[in-house]
């Protein structure tokens, strides 16, 4: 990782819009951050990129910063930008009086017909700044006919004039991808202001870190392109642009861009389907990076092998496979103590409940599976594996060798050496049919520890 002011305290920002519910790969940009500011003692602000009024909800807000909550992020700091809106008109006027940003009146259809004129004599699509060509009266005349401008920042990448561009580089050291250039002549004046007045994310973001002492932008490697023309904004406002750091991007298994129009694999959805938040952030944090993907405990033991740089330079491929077997992983070496509400507010007892999980938790992929195990305890076993021929005799007769009780962990191998020296089956031929004849399942939790909590009573119920 690069090197920066060890004497600048480190502020890092999520900035959300909340125009739907997060997704795993929102979550990594989130966790990216919340981690090195936990490494590095520094703050983490939750800043929510509300400016779309049409779209913004509030409802959205209040669910991302639940899904966070859930994560175990817990922000220093909550902002809205929507709050902001002088902070952003004034950072305008500044830019308009230094001519820095300017009225641009052509529409979407003519900056087509533009870019494919380019294109088609082999010249970069880049916007021609011929708006700056426009006289006063020119400004006059087309608002008059109805038109409205949207405003662009003009890049530094000239000398004498703005319609003679030379290559401009801008250097940084990405703390997740190192050394990065930008040439600001390959790039078009971006846009900051639309013709409805309303600013694009770029403006306030910049104004945002400036005022909030953001030191470090971590973020996908989808804006690296456009950090050349940040920086260049930081400057024209009069200050220091903070450290940049850009990681690799999830996708589905398919290679597609995750999206918040499609809730699959929002954190909600997630949630609710009953996965641990520390499965979410291991896959989240650790996939597509040098280090292997496995079921981290806690966030203070995923915090022990994150460093930003050793995510890797291609897209991350996001498996919901790799989600559950780690989800399990997790789910097998959880305490009773981490559960005991769970399983409690699921109907299962407090008598019994702790020495019920230890023995249930290693044929769960989920807490909630534990709600199967429990109804086969009590209520009996599941239909569907029939018992017939040998079997069923087999079984009847090793019924009426059960032992008395009380019983215990040793009940279940003094019964079946009971049974199995009058039988004289050994191996699957005994414990199969008496596995099924008591769970109705061919697989599952030790007998031994299942049998006291079955009972001699409920197990005598299961004869055949």
């Amino acid at each position: 990782m690069s090197d920066f002011d060890n004497n600048r305290p480190v502020t890092v920002r999520f900035a959300p819009s909340p125009t739907g519910r997060i997704h795993i790969g929102n979550v990594r940009t989130a966790l990216y951050n919340w981690l090195f500011a936990k490494k590095y003692d520094g703050q983490f602000v939750l800043r929510f990129d509300d400016t779309d009024k049409a779209r913004s909800k509030t409802e959205f807000a209040d669910a991302i910063a639940e899904d966070l909550a859930w994560l175990g992020i817990n922000p220093d700091v909550v902002a809205w930008q929507s709050k902001r809106f002088d902070a952003y008109d004034e950072a305008a006027e500044k830019l308009k009086a230094a001519g820095l940003l300017y009225p641009c009146y052509e529409s979407g259809e003519e900056l087509d017909r533009r870019r494919k004129l380019r294109l088609a004599r082999r010249l970069p699509p880049v916007y021609d700044r011929d708006a700056l060509r426009l006289t006063a009266q020119d400004r006059e005349t087309l608002e008059k006919e109805g038109r409205q401008p949207h405003w662009r920042f003009l890049l530094p990448n000239f000398a004498d004039t703005p319609f003679d561009t030379r290559r401009t580089e801008i250097h940084w050291d990405d703390v997740v991808r190192g050394p990065q250039t930008v040439d600001l002549a390959s790039m078009s004046d971006p846009v900051l202001i639309r013709e409805d007045g309303t600013y694009l994310y770029t403006l306030p973001s910049v104004v945002d870190d400036i005022e909030m002492g953001v030191s470090h932008v971590i973020r996908g490697d989808d804006h690296v392109t456009n950090t050349g023309a940040q920086i260049s904004l930081f400057h024209a406002l009069g200050s220091t642009a903070p450290s940049f750091g850009h990681h690799n991007l999830l996708t589905t298994i398919s290679g597609e861009g995750l999206s918040k129009r499609s809730n699959a694999l929002s954190i909600g959805s997630l949630h609710a389907e009953g996965f641990e938040p520390m499965a979410v952030n291991s896959l989240a944090v650790l996939i597509g990076t040098s280090h292997s993907v496995e079921a981290m405990v806690s966030m203070a033991a995923l915090l022990e092998v994150f460093t930003p740089d050793f995510a890797s330079r291609s897209a991350a491929k996001f498996d919901p496979a790799e989600l559950t077997n780690l989800n399990s992983n997790l789910v097998h070496a959880l305490d009773f103590e981490a559960v005991a509400h769970r399983l409690q507010a699921m109907g299962i007892g407090s008598d019994g409940a702790e020495a019920f999980w230890l023995a249930v938790r290693k044929n769960t992929g989920f807490v909630k599976d534990a709600k199967r195990w429990w109804d086969i305890i009590e209520n009996g076993p599941e239909a569907g594996e029939p018992l017939d021929g040998d079997d069923l005799a087999f079984v009847r007769e090793a019924f009426s060798q059960l032992p008395a009780e009380p019983w215990d962990d040793t009940t279940w191998s003094t019964w079946t050496n009971l049974v199995k020296a009058q039988s004289g089956r050994k191996g699957r031929a005994l414990f199969m049919p008496l596995r099924i004849a008591l769970t109705g399942l061919r697989s599952g939790p030790e007998l031994a520890d299942l049998l006291p909590l079955i009972g001699r009573a409920k197990t005598l119920d299961r004869q055949p």
